[in-house]
C-alpha cells in the first residue's frame, strides 16, 4: 500500500510539474520577434490582416507593428536597426538609396487605382474655396504628412499638368491624422490625404481637387516594403519568409475588401461611414517599374533626388 501511495504522489507531482510548464510555453510568444515600420493609413492594410490572419505566426514570425508618421523615418528605423522591415513610400526610398543606404525592396506594398475622382489618394480642398483647379494651387499652401517626398513630387505633377506653376507651391508637413481639422480652420488651403483620411475629410464637406497618383503615372506602385542589405546578408531565410507572408497578405487583402474595411479600424479611430465609404487601393504582386522610372525622374526634375537612384539596386 505505501509502495502504491508513494507512485501515486510522484506522478501528480510530474503531472502537475508537465502542466505548470505548458502553461507557461502557452505564454510565451512563438517564433521570432520581427519589428516592422508601418503608417497608420489604408496602405498598410494587408500587413494588419495578415497578422490577424496567422500568416507570419505559420512561418514562425512573431510581427510588432510599430507606427511612424512617414517613409523617410522609417527608412531611418531600418537603417539604425530599430526595424528588420519597413513600409515606405517609393520616393523616401529611391532618395535614401540615391544617398548610398544600403537598402532593397522585398515586396510590393500599395497601388493606385488608376481611376480619376475614385483613387485612394486625392488633393483637397474645403467646402466653398476658390480653388477650382490644381493650377489654382500656385502661391497656396498644402499639407503634406512629409516634406520632399512623395506628396510633394505628385501633387507638383496634377499642378503641372494642369497648367500650373508647379514651382510656386508652399508645402507644411504634419500628420494625417491633423489635416482635415487645419483644413477646415484654415491653416492650410488644401491638404494632400490618402484613405481613411481622404474619406473623413469628405464626410465633413471636403472636396477632392485631383487624383495625383493617376495624375503621375498609371497604376503608380506608390510604395513598397523593404529591409536592410545586413539583413539579407545576415538572416536570409528570415526575408524569404517574410516577403512570403508579406505576399499572402496582399493576396488576401485584393480579394477580401470587407475584410480590409473592418482591419483598418483596428489600427486607427474611424466610423462606419468612412469605414463603408472608403476607397480602397490595389494590392498587387508585381511592381510597375514603368510608373517607379516616372516617379525617379520627377524627383530628379523636382530637387528631392541628389543623384538619379539606381532602380535596379532597388529593387528585388
Amino acid at each position: 500500500m505505501r509502495r502504491i501511495l508513494a507512485t501515486v504522489a510522484m506522478l501528480t507531482t510530474l503531472l502537475a510539474g508537465t502542466a505548470c510548464t505548458s502553461a507557461k510555453s502557452a505564454k510565451e510568444p512563438v517564433g521570432t520577434k520581427v519589428d516592422v515600420g508601418v503608417i497608420a493609413i489604408i496602405d498598410v492594410a494587408p500587413i494588419y490582416l495578415g497578422k490577424a490572419k496567422g500568416f507570419f505566426s505559420k512561418r514562425g514570425i512573431d510581427l510588432n507593428l510599430v507606427q511612424e508618421q512617414g517613409g523617410g523615418p522609417i527608412v531611418k528605423g531600418v537603417l539604425a536597426g530599430k526595424y528588420q522591415f519597413g513600409f515606405s513610400n517609393v520616393t523616401s526610398l529611391m532618395a535614401a538609396q540615391a544617398d548610398g543606404a544600403p537598402i532593397k525592396a522585398v515586396a510590393s506594398g500599395v497601388a493606385s487605382t488608376g481611376r480619376p475622382g475614385r483613387d485612394f489618394s486625392a488633393i483637397v480642398v474645403k467646402d466653398g474655396s476658390t480653388i477650382r483647379s490644381p493650377k489654382d494651387l500656385a502661391g497656396k499652401t498644402i499639407a503634406v504628412n512629409v516634406l520632399k517626398n512623395i506628396g510633394d513630387t505628385t501633387v507638383r505633377q496634377s499642378v503641372r499638368k494642369a497648367g500650373g506653376d508647379a514651382k510656386n507651391l508652399k508645402f507644411e508637413a504634419m500628420p494625417f491624422p491633423t489635416m482635415n481639422g487645419a483644413l477646415r480652420s484654415g491653416k492650410v488651403d488644401a491638404i494632400w490625404v490618402v484613405e481613411p483620411q481622404l474619406s473623413e475629410a469628405i464626410t465633413t464637406g471636403a472636396q477632392v481637387l485631383a487624383s495625383n497618383f493617376v495624375d503621375t503615372a498609371p497604376d503608380l506602385t506608390v510604395a513598397l516594403y523593404f529591409t536592410s542589405t545586413d539583413t539579407i546578408v545576415q538572416d536570409p531565410q528570415l526575408v524569404t519568409t517574410f516577403t512570403d507572408a508579406i505576399k499572402e497578405s496582399l493576396r488576401y487583402a485584393e480579394h477580401n475588401p470587407d475584410e480590409v474595411r473592418d482591419v483598418v479600424g483596428t489600427y486607427t479611430p474611424i466610423n462606419d461611414t468612412v469605414r463603408i465609404g472608403m476607397i480602397l487601393p490595389d494590392w498587387p504582386q508585381d511592381i510597375n517599374r514603368a510608373s517607379l522610372d516616372q516617379v525617379a525622374k520627377l524627383g530628379e526634375q523636382d530637387g528631392i533626388f541628389k543623384k538619379a537612384p539606381a532602380l535596379d539596386q532597388l529593387l528585388p
